[in-house]
């Protein structure tokens, strides 16, 4: 991949991985009994809520860091995934699904293409990578 391609998936891993911290701490701040509470409205098991805060926070440090990028993305896809099915789809495209969409995507080519720039993956496999 040349140093462009990388850059960009340096940049989408970085994003995206706080972005999911921020999401998981709000999850926890604004009271996870909160959310508890609101996933069994929806029809999933409240215990969930405590699942997908702890997934999003350790998941986006990981991405921040570059640990486990296509593992991450690849449980960002179902999480983003479900979102957008149970919840966002029957709002609608914009104020809708539009923001998660994004999300999924930029989880897609993470799971694809991996991103190797500035990753602490390059420290534990010891690859060497020439640009």
């Amino acid at each position: 991949m040349n140093k462009k391609a990388e850059f960009g998936g340096l940049l989408l891993r970085i994003v995206l991985g706080i972005i999911f911290i921020g999401h998981g701490a709000d999850k926890f701040q604004g009271g996870i009994s909160n959310t508890v509470q609101w996933f069994d409205s929806i029809g999933l098991p409240g215990f969930l809520a405590y699942m997908v805060a702890t997934i999003e926070i350790l998941g986006g440090i990981a991405l921040v860091l570059g640990l486990a990028t296509r593992i991450v993305g690849a449980i960002f896809i179902l999480i983003l995934a479900g979102a957008i099915i149970k919840v966002q789809f029957a709002a609608g495209f914009i104020g809708g699904y539009a923001y998660d969409l994004a999300l999924l995507v930029m989880s897609i080519y993470l799971l694809l293409s991996g991103s190797k720039l500035f990753a602490l993956d390059n420290l534990i496999t010891k690859t060497k990578h020439h640009y």
